[in-house]
């Protein structure tokens, strides 16, 4: 779908773009081509789209996956796409792979706990929701095999983080804790590529969930608990946050054995430490036995 048939069917609609939505559409046809040959679909594949707005990156994968599942909150863009891709359409033959829900997705995936295992995320997320539909998806118990996502630059550089960099922080963590980045296979998207241009760039980010988990499903809540204090206040020692939470005697011996000094930063831990970590202490102390023990 090129630029222009991207502003004639909007006119022709009388479809006027809402920016809350982040509905920044991408008509570069090469970059369209990337995304989906970085998510290496085969016909047995089953998508998850969030966000396919007109529908550029749908036909391609229509012309791949076996199956498209795709979240569009907009009633109008639900309508519109299926009346461009539906049964009287030119792309009649794939119409029946095709599954269209009317949603915000972010509120259907936390509502339809869904085994996604045998899914890939492809999709260009909106801007305003890109972290958290990324999380809830990396989180779940049955996470897709692979995530490739269309994202604001600054948070593709979260993701694809390390310790050190700037960007590292939550939300690398929460991520990668269950998938691992392929910077290779990441690329950059200039503004200009997108309708309307956005005032900032973005990137194709790939996420491969990891073979085997680092964390058992019931420790993963202390991980996260842990993880947010230790980032609450990214200037002060992370033992210093950690302690109003944890027993500083338990933590003391931690970070003895994970040999992370009393005076490191979170944003120097790897994922590895904040693992064990998270394995060594445990569940946080409920607040007043917590208390009782620092008098």
């Amino acid at each position: 779908m090129k630029l222009s048939e991207m502003r004639e069917l909007l006119t022709a609609k009388e479809i006027l773009l809402t920016k809350s939505l982040g509905q920044n559409f991408l008509h570069d046809g090469n970059q369209l081509r990337r995304i989906v040959e970085a998510a290496e679909l085969k016909p047995v594949d089953k998508v998850l789209e969030v966000g396919p707005g007109l529908g550029p990156l749908t036909e391609r994968l229509l012309e791949t996956a076996g199956e498209v599942l795709g979240i569009e909150k907009d009633r109008r863009l639900v309508e519109l796409l299926r009346w461009r891709l539906g049964s009287d359409s030119k792309f009649k033959i794939q119409n029946s792979k095709l599954n269209l829900i009317h949603d915000d997705a972010l509120e259907f995936l936390k509502r339809e706990r869904r085994d996604w295992s045998a899914w890939k995320l492809v999709s260009n997320l909106p801007y305003s929701v890109a972290s958290p539909i990324l999380v809830e998806l990396a989180q779940g118990e049955r996470s897709p095999q692979r995530m490739v996502a269309t994202l604001q630059l600054e948070v593709a550089n979260r993701l694809m983080a390390e310790p050190g960099d700037k960007d590292y922080g939550v939300l690398t963590l929460l991520v990668q804790l269950d998938f691992a980045p392929r910077k290779a296979m990441g690329f950059r998207i200039p503004a200009s590529c997108f309708f309307p241009e956005p005032e900032v760039d973005s990137a194709c980010v790939f996420l491969e969930r990891r073979a085997k988990p680092l964390l058992p499903e019931t420790s993963r809540d202390t991980f996260q608990k842990m993880v947010k204090r230790a980032f609450s206040q990214r200037r002060k020692m992370m033992l210093k946050l950690l302690k109003q939470e944890w027993p500083v005697e338990k933590l003391a011996d931690a970070f003895g054995e994970l040999k992370i000094s009393p005076q490191e930063r979170a944003e120097n831990v790897t994922l590895e430490q904040f693992v064990r970590l998270t394995e060594l202490v445990g569940i946080p102390a409920a607040p007043e036995n917590h208390e009782r023990r620092n008098l």
